[in-house]
């Protein structure tokens, strides 16, 4: 979801033309003079390589864009028909260890207007913890006031989400499902305004765009929203708008249980069950809709490590699925544009380990073309900018414009930040990427959600470890600390503030998810310690 984030910082590693302007006069770039070594073309080719590699992604979002411009008259803002007699519909809430965040989302799903004798709401609950006999107990309160409400606990967890959801359909009633994550709040009127849609009988799925309780929590939950508002308003309103294939995104939802069955039911063999359905629907010729204008309030990780847990499963999951469904994809009798867009929609996270190796390349090829001249920036570098970098910033921006017209251009102050969270990606999206690639098969991990309450958020702790993975990255930003050391002895320093993005985005991953590990150890003690009193 965040390829090309700090390609820039790899194109620019070169001396500035202040330092190099008596080799420029006499630029021996294309004249022979400076021959390059076998070794040189060792460490020049795979580098270019990567770089162009990931220009077409980049190219792919100024694509997103122009489509987007064309097509987002034909985004659909109300349904064309609707129904004489509703239909059933079931509500789905899938739960795994959400104590602090259950009883508001039961609260806000027994709020949605609709015929009581014409809604199922079940909640599937796989918890571990506390969170099962809590949950039990809401839900029997709220069905003695008459919510038609149900409580489902599994103690397997076989399939996760995915086997949560096929087991709710062999009791649930509704023709329609709606699925709602444990930390979403639906609005009252969703199924009013988008149960409608489902009038035609091509339909499969509604999509509703993603809006975010905790927002102006920190500066993490203002980046981690700039990146979703790029795929819910840009990269959705495109492909909805131009007939490309899309995917249900799991929650704030509703699916046709028909389509689901046609399509084989939910499956567990990829992290996202979700996109995984979705292209096998729509391959199967069903249509989905998204709308934009009925937004769907969420809360977004508030802290290093969750947001790196939720990315690298979505990484690790979309890898999956293009790994499953591109062969199916090619064979299959779909115009050639919808599986270049379905190529390009379910693999942008190579680009991760892709970075990786761009990063290990960066300091021998800033030594490299140190003795290269000038006129390689023109005809080299700055394409591929054009490509990658500045794509990321007018997408992001572009949809920030679309969704804040009058505030938008605040978002610009954002814009480093962003790159540097797509720094801290790096490393755990790696790993999730090549987990995906070479089969092996790793356990859901839960994404913390705390509620919206600063105060509350600060003290609530959940038991996790994150292991190896930020003591790795404190270890490449060292090495990038050193790369600037070496780009300001040899005057290089054009190069340097983009190194320092890369310092930057390594540091705040490792060193803040040491620092929040360490407060929640302490908040953990200090539970157990009050729960032995008690």
């Amino acid at each position: 979801m965040l390829p090309n984030l700090v390609v820039l910082a790899l194109l620019f590693a070169n001396p500035p033309l202040s330092t190099r302007i008596v080799n420029g006069l006499f630029d021996d770039t294309f004249s022979g003079i400076y021959q390059l070594s076998p070794f040189d073309w060792s460490l020049l080719i795979p580098y270019f390589t990567i770089l162009i590699i990931l220009s077409i992604y980049g190219i792919h979002r100024y694509e997103t864009m122009r489509v987007y411009l064309k097509h987002r008259h034909k985004l659909p803002k109300e349904p064309a028909n609707k129904f004489e007699q509703l239909p059933k519909v079931t509500i789905q809430l899938p739960l795994y260890n959400e104590r602090f965040v259950v009883a508001r989302l039961l609260d806000e799903a027994c709020k949605i207007q609709y015929p009581r004798d014409l809604l199922q709401i079940q909640v599937l609950d796989d918890s571990t913890d506390e969170t099962h006999p809590y949950t039990q107990r809401l839900c029997n309160e709220l069905s003695a006031q008459g919510y038609p409400i149900e409580y489902r606990h599994r103690t397997n967890r076989r399939g996760y989400k995915a086997g949560a959801l096929q087991e709710g359909l062999d009791t649930a009633t509704g023709e329609f499902v709606a699925i709602f994550d444990a930390d979403f709040i639906p609005p009252t009127d969703f199924l009013a305004r988008s149960i409608h849609f489902f009038t035609d009988a091509q339909i499969g799925v509604v999509q509703t765009r993603w809006s975010y309780l905790n927002k102006e929590f920190n500066i993490l939950t203002q980046v981690e929203a700039m990146l979703l508002d790029g795929h819910f308003v840009l990269e959705h309103g495109a492909r909805c708008g131009a007939g490309f294939f899309f995917n249900f995104n799991g929650t704030a939802g509703i699916l046709r249980r028909t389509m689901i069955e046609d399509a084989g039911g939910w499956q567990h063999d990829t992290l996202t069950e979700d996109s995984d359905l979705s292209y096998r629907a729509q391959l199967k010729g069903w249509r989905f809709v998204y709308m934009m204008g009925l937004d769907c309030p969420s809360e977004l990780p508030v802290e290093t490590y969750g947001f790196q847990v939720q990315q690298s499963r979505w990484a690790k999951g979309l890898t999956q699925v293009a790994k499953k469904l591109l062969p199916a994809i090619f064979r299959s009798k779909i115009p050639l544009r919808l599986k270049i867009e379905a190529f390009l929609h379910l693999t942008p996270n190579i680009s991760y380990p892709l970075m990786i190796l761009l990063s290990a390349l960066m300091l021998p090829v800033m030594i490299v073309r140190f003795y290269m001249g000038w006129m390689q920036m023109v005809f080299l570098d700055l394409p591929l900018a054009l490509a990658s970098f500045f794509s990321i910033s007018a997408f992001y921006l572009f949809a920030q414009k679309e969704l804040y017209p009058k505030s938008w251009w605040k978002s610009i102050a954002f814009m480093p930040m962003l790159i540097a969270a797509g720094v801290a990606l790096t490393v755990s999206n790696t790993k999730a990427v090549l987990e995906a690639l070479f089969g092996i098969q790793t356990s859901f991990a839960r994404t913390p959600k705390y509620g919206t309450d600063k105060a509350s958020a600060a003290t609530k702790a959940y038991r996790r470890r994150s292991g190896w993975l930020p003591y790795i990255e404190i270890v490449i930003g060292s090495y990038f600390v050193y790369m600037a050391k070496w780009a300001m002895d040899s005057y290089n320093l054009l190069a340097i503030p983009f190194i320092m993005l890369f310092v930057c985005g390594y540091y705040w991953a490792g060193f803040s998810t040491l620092y929040q590990e360490f407060r929640h150890r302490l908040a953990w003690q200090r539970q157990r310690k009050l729960a032995e009193i008690s």
